[in-house]
């Protein structure tokens, strides 16, 4: 999961199990109470200020302002008033009159005037004629130092912008949120595989079984059946039934199901939108590339100047230094993805997310022959690892030189020293870089990722692979020799912080893939008498960055070797994908994932569809196809078998996330910036919802609630590279399927 704004989590709400999608908070008992002053501007601008550059005057009632161009940041250029009151767990109406010079976006903010100015609540309108703005939202935090601005500054070229009537008034009712989540009948809005199940979930309040139909796109019923009353859903609070017409296998588009009174989204019955999915996945990297400009020959509409290449504004990666007192050298730290919405790039995110692409290729022939018209295309080695090498190079690069403290060990991340706003191309970025500490855990993710690329581009570059192999094994002899060298859970500013204070995982993932590759004595040695080797690492969720062992298990299991007692590592692997589809059968709407106590994790989407890719290794080593129709059943949750009855991937299905937290795919923010790429995952539902926006929504939600799509919440509608990974490998196991 991505944590780069974990720095910034203001409140945690709770999801308890109830009948209905939110808890309405209790209405505010105080009387309506402005907390601005002089917000129509009918004495002059005072106290309102505007920053160095800008003057603020008066004009026709209203306050104007002309705002310098060439600003990187949102904050380069703020009108705003100091000293607004806020009280913790009262609800506020934020709400102002606006215009400007069309299509500029304004970040208006309620937040913190001081240092570490955190927000409160955003918003991010694009101004053009004068209009009205109003939102309610819940103050998470008491001050009496807040603040009221709008952020002008990011704009190339100057502009002006006039703002009248600002308000914040408090103890107003709070806002009721309450998604559009369209007809009652959930399907997969993609696809079902012809000679695969296929089921739908019915929102009803009905509690006996009820007739349904299966119509084709001419509106012909081509099956019947009767619904299977499920009861309250706890991840929904919903009363819901199923329908199983997986009897129906003929291929066509445009199909609909029809119960209770409603019709779904329509759907089609053909297995070749997973080849596409494949493919979309996978194409996702190469617009998050960092140190190289993005063709837009290559991907009409994403291209994009090169970013961090030590071209003003930025300060590149070309010889970053370490944060003030952790090294004395530079490192030159070009190259690799970025990692999520930012421009941070982490190893331990870049390592899982390099296995997740490389196992793919390793277990799907069809990832192989995918082209994925990237600028090395042609060159004879498979477009995938052209892609993976990227990150690659940017891994190898982190590993500490010869002769310095710490050498062979690998930095933990590398990202801006403060943070920035959105949105902004990397292009702009004019934050300084810095290198971080080093961590074991950091270091074992560049040993296992380094040795599986060695056995994986030997064919295609022995040298390449020689190079991996050797940073593998000194980056392992590195990690024994220091054991116990954490990333800080306080080292969150200007990026996430990515502490893991557990790092058996990470020896025994790494000790697995050295084994694999060299089959020598002392890495088998290591990976026999790992704890890991013999505990359940299948837990609610099977893997992620901060959670590794499962990895070394998978590889072991399907990766031709000769550890002694490999019929155990395999029985394990079926048992733990047992688990998960026992939790899928008992889940109204198909999911394999039941996290304690109902509170969805941060990735939760993520987190599903690695629990899948466990469930598609028991296929692969049984060939039973109660695996196959496991991941099959789990897909239709991504695609709107949901209980917002929309996809999670983007240009995927009727309606699907186009709004995630990003920098530069940013079209909410400003209409010149595009969506995410078609086959982008969003993070999906989180019941801790950390990001203001998200609180101010859905506090009260109930788990599969805990989500919207939304560019301002950070804390469940991020995209990320490790989120993709997972998409990318299901896809390939889908589209190989037969």
């Amino acid at each position: 999961m991505s944590l780069w704004e974990r720095s910034r989590i203001v409140a945690v709400c709770g999801a308890a199990v109830v009948l209905a999608a939110f808890v309405a908070a209790p209405a505010a008992s105080a009387a309506e109470v402005e907390q601005v002053v002089n917000g129509g501007f009918d004495n002059g601008t005072d106290p309102f200020w505007a920053n160095a550059g800008m003057t603020l005057a008066a004009s026709d009632g209203r306050a104007c302002v002309d705002v310098p161009g060439g600003t990187a940041n949102k904050w380069d250029a703020i009108v705003g008033q100091n000293d607004i009151d806020l009280v913790a767990g009262e609800s506020y109406r934020f709400s102002f009159d606006a215009s400007g010079d069309p299509g500029r976006g304004v970040r208006a903010v309620v937040g913190l005037a001081v240092d570490p100015y955190d927000t409160y609540f955003e918003q991010s309108p694009v101004v053009g004629g004068l209009q009205h703005y109003s939102w309610t939202f819940t103050a998470s935090t008491t001050t009496a130092q807040g603040q009221v601005a709008f952020q002008l500054g990011g704009s190339a070229e100057p502009w002006r912008f006039c703002v009248d009537n600002v308000s914040l008034v408090g103890g107003v009712p709070p806002e009721v949120y309450e998604p559009d989540t369209g007809p009652r009948v959930r399907v997969n809005q993609v696809a079902y595989v012809p000679n695969g199940p296929k089921a739908a979930t019915v929102v009803t309040t009905a509690t006996s079984a009820l007739p349904w139909q299966l119509r084709d796109s001419g509106g012909r019923v081509v099956a019947h059946g009767r619904t299977t009353p499920r009861g309250v859903d706890v991840s929904s609070a919903q009363n819901v039934h199923s329908i199983d017409f997986g009897y129906f296998g003929r291929k066509g588009t445009g199909y609909t199901l029809t119960a209770d009174g409603e019709t779904s989204r329509p759907f089609d019955i053909d297995a070749s939108a997973y080849a596409k999915l494949r493919s979309d996945a996978l194409k996702f990297y190469y617009t998050q590339r960092s140190g190289i400009a993005i063709d837009d020959a290559l991907r009409p509409g994403y291209g994009r100047p090169a970013g961090h290449v030590d071209v003003a504004p930025n300060l590149g990666d070309g010889n970053v230094p370490c944060q003030p007192g952790v090294c004395d050298y530079r490192l030159d730290a070009r190259g690799g993805w970025y990692d999520a919405g930012d421009h941070g790039k982490y190893v331990v995110n870049g390592g899982i997310s390099v296995w997740e692409l490389l196992n793919a290729y390793e277990r799907h022939p069809g990832v192989r022959k995918v082209g994925l018209t990237v600028p090395e295309s042609g060159n004879r080695t498979p477009d995938v690892l052209d892609e993976v090498r990227w990150e690659l190079e940017f891994l190898l690069r982190m590993q500490v030189p010869a002769g310095k403290p710490y050498a062979g060990m690998a930095h933990h991340k590398m990202h801006d020293a403060a943070w920035t706003g959105l949105p902004l191309l990397p292009h702009l970025d004019p934050q300084p870089r810095e290198l971080h500490p080093v961590s074991t855990a950091a270091t074992l993710n560049l040993a296992a990722t380094s040795a599986q690329a060695a056995r994986l581009y030997k064919p295609f570059d022995p040298a390449f692979a020689k190079r991996a192999l050797a940073a593998a094994r000194t980056a392992y002899a590195a990690a024994k020799a220091n054991p116990a060298l954490y990333a800080p859970e306080s080292d969150g500013v200007g990026g996430g912080a990515y502490n893991d204070a557990k790092v058996s995982d990470d020896f025994y993932w790494a000790a697995a893939e050295l084994f694999l590759t060299t089959g020598e004595r002392q890495y088998s040695a290591d990976v026999l008498s790992s704890p890991e080797h013999t505990a359940d690492v299948f837990g609610a969720g099977a893997f992620d960055w901060g959670n590794t062992a499962a990895a070394g298990r998978l590889a072991l299991a399907l990766v031709p070797n000769r550890l002694p007692g490999l019929a155990a590592v395999k029985a394990s692997v079926v048992a733990g994908a047992e688990k998960y589809l026992t939790t899928q059968r008992q889940h109204a709407y198909g999911v394999p994932y039941a996290p304690a106590n109902n509170m969805w994790d941060w990735g939760s989407n993520s987190i599903i569809l690695n629990n899948m890719v466990v469930i598609a290794a028991a296929h692969e080593l049984t060939g039973r196809d109660r695996y196959r129709d496991g991941v099959l059943t789990g897909l239709d949750y991504m695609f709107g078998r949901n209980a917002l009855n929309m996809s999670y991937v983007t240009g995927y299905g009727e309606v699907s996330s186009h709004n995630q937290h990003s920098r530069w795919y940013a079209r909410q923010l400003d209409p010149a910036l595009p969506n995410p790429p078609v086959g982008t995952l969003s993070g999906g539902p989180n019941s801790s919802i950390q990001d203001p926006y998200a609180q101010s929504r859905l506090t009260g939600c109930v788990a599969q609630f805990c989500y919207i799509d939304d560019i301002q919440s950070w804390s469940t509608n991020e995209l990320t590279i490790n989120w993709n990974a997972p998409l990318a490998w299901i896809a390939a196991y889908v589209a190989d399927l037969r």
